[in-house]
């Protein structure tokens, strides 16, 4: 089992974890344990809060979006949790409970999934997805934990269909339909050797699942996600619910229409499926990610993380994923784009840091999220301990000003 290496652990029921990411006691029974580590319960200290609001000020010009929901907490230091700027251009404004699309975090909860019915013995990491899931055209040796780590070498689906996914918004899309669009690209190369981001991979592992189990994909989620952490508002949805509305800037005479961007809050979650189809909040994603990332479920397992690939080969060394994650020094997450939105939640596996954020145009590109969250995390990282606390010595291999420049680089729009 998964230990967490922070110096100071607690074994919080629920209702203590409440005071802790602002989720309400009575949201989960009471036999609900979790292992997190102990939050400091105030505000963080006005000159961090102040670095973080300048830091999503700029992202929020830089994508043209018209708000943005963001959640910071430092275990040692306080919290930030704010809603920022308004949910359409004029709109009402954005409030920290609106619920949103998580995009890509859906695939770290796929494998979530994946490992606890590793532990109750219902599959193997080392199952041919063949053996589940019957009539798909491809190598019989791609492994149920290959797609997890994303290493099966499978093509992405997304780009051959989110023309018609904004063309008719509220289609409820059939999984096998959208495998369908996905494996027709073939694999690209030996399966377990590298590491190639995929939809579909994802996509055919919750299809393994589903039939391994006996449950609908939406049920897994909410038995081994959802349940154990008390989650509430996060689920596999199959239409929309969001409340902050998602946008996507167009073009108009050659350049990007960041004053006029198109609503695409509509479209369904069913696109996504267990590849990018859950629906949530900043608390509950907060929440989720540090449980993820400290190892606090009772399938948690260190070989999840154990063996990295580089995300890139040309990349940084402490950039890697496996398991349904990105890994970047010690911090574990996922980040991404769905139609309307960029979202990225990383958390430290040692400290409990955490920092989730949503912007709510997607037409930069889900990179950007990825550099805001790790800008964040660099400012909340440094924020000093409140009384009777200490600052963790650990520290992450870039600076704030690194992510902002880099930030500054994918724009879309004008930073003032």
């Amino acid at each position: 089992m998964r230990r967490s290496q922070l110096t100071r652990r607690l074994v919080a029921v629920v209702g203590a974890a409440a005071l802790l990411f602002g989720v309400s006691a009575c949201a989960a029974d009471s036999d609900i344990e979790v292992e997190l580590p102990t939050q400091v319960d105030a505000a963080l200290p006005d000159d961090t809060q102040a670095q973080l609001q300048a830091a999503m000020d700029q992202a929020i010009a830089a994508t043209g979006s018209s708000g943005a929901i963001v959640g910071v907490w430092a275990p040692w230091a306080g919290s930030w949790v704010a809603g920022l700027g308004t949910s359409t251009p004029g709109g009402e404004p954005v409030t920290p409970d609106m619920t949103f699309k998580a995009g890509s975090m859906t695939r770290a909860m796929t494998c979530d999934v994946l490992y606890a019915l590793v532990d109750q013995g219902t599959v193997s990491l080392d199952d041919p997805v063949t053996d589940w899931v019957r009539g798909v055209p491809m190598d019989s040796e791609i492994s149920l934990g290959e797609l997890c780590d994303s290493t099966a070498g499978l093509g992405s689906y997304t780009d051959r269909l989110t023309g018609r996914m904004l063309a008719n918004p509220a289609r409820t899309w059939n999984a096998r339909e959208l495998l369908a669009y996905g494996t027709a690209q073939g694999i690209g190369g030996e399966s377990g050797a590298a590491f190639r981001d995929s939809a579909t991979g994802y996509l055919l592992l919750g299809l393994a699942l589903e039939n391994a189990s006996g449950s609908s994909a939406a049920a897994l989620y909410e038995q081994h996600v959802a349940q154990p952490l008390g989650l509430t508002r996060t689920q596999l949805a199959s239409a929309n619910t969001s409340t902050l509305h998602g946008l996507l800037s167009g073009d108009v005479d050659g350049a990007v229409a960041c004053a006029a961007p198109t609503d695409v809050t509509g479209v369904s979650p069913s696109a996504g499926f267990t590849a990018f189809g859950v629906e949530t909040d900043v608390t509950e994603l907060g929440r989720y990610v540090q449980a993820l990332a400290i190892g606090a479920r009772s399938f948690d397992v260190d070989a999840r993380f154990d063996s990295p690939l580089p995300v890139v080969a040309d990349g940084p060394a402490w950039f890697t994923a496996t398991g349904g994650t990105y890994q970047a020094g010690d911090l574990i997450g996922q980040y991404g784009s769905v139609p309307g939105y960029l979202t990225a939640a990383f958390a430290d596996k040692n400290t409990g840091m955490s920092v989730v954020v949503v912007l709510n145009n997607s037409r930069a590109g889900g990179d950007i999220a990825r550099v805001l969250a790790w800008q964040l995390a660099a400012i909340a990282s440094k924020a000093p301990a409140a009384a009777g606390q200490a600052l963790p010595e650990a520290g992450l291999p870039w600076t704030a000003e690194d992510m902002s420049a880099q930030l500054v680089g994918a724009a879309v729009c004008p930073i003032p």
